[in-house]
């Protein structure tokens, strides 16, 4: 059953190249949505798909080089009609 999730990583997410391994991640497990940076410094991200594939792209990211994700929250959100995934 599809799912989709909003999620918002903390730590040092930004200009470590996380956007381009979530793309990289996200479309060969077959998900969609969209990644972008926060003023703040967070990274925010819809993803939606597979729960266990969303669970993969989660464990890809916090294995990222350089990547460090403090925190993560995540809330389930309506599913949309979408293809592809893309950083803004």
């Amino acid at each position: 059953m599809k799912i989709r999730k909003h999620i918002v990583f903390y730590g040092h997410v930004q200009g470590v190249g996380f956007r381009f391994r979530a793309v990289n991640a996200a479309r060969p497990l077959g998900l969609t949505g969209w990644v972008r940076n926060q003023w703040d410094g967070s990274v925010e991200m819809e993803v939606q798909g597979e729960e266990a594939a969303i669970d993969l792209l989660i464990e890809r990211l916090h294995t990222g080089s350089f990547i460090r994700i403090d925190r993560m929250e995540a809330e389930e959100i309506a599913v949309q009609g979408e293809s592809g995934f893309y950083a803004r």
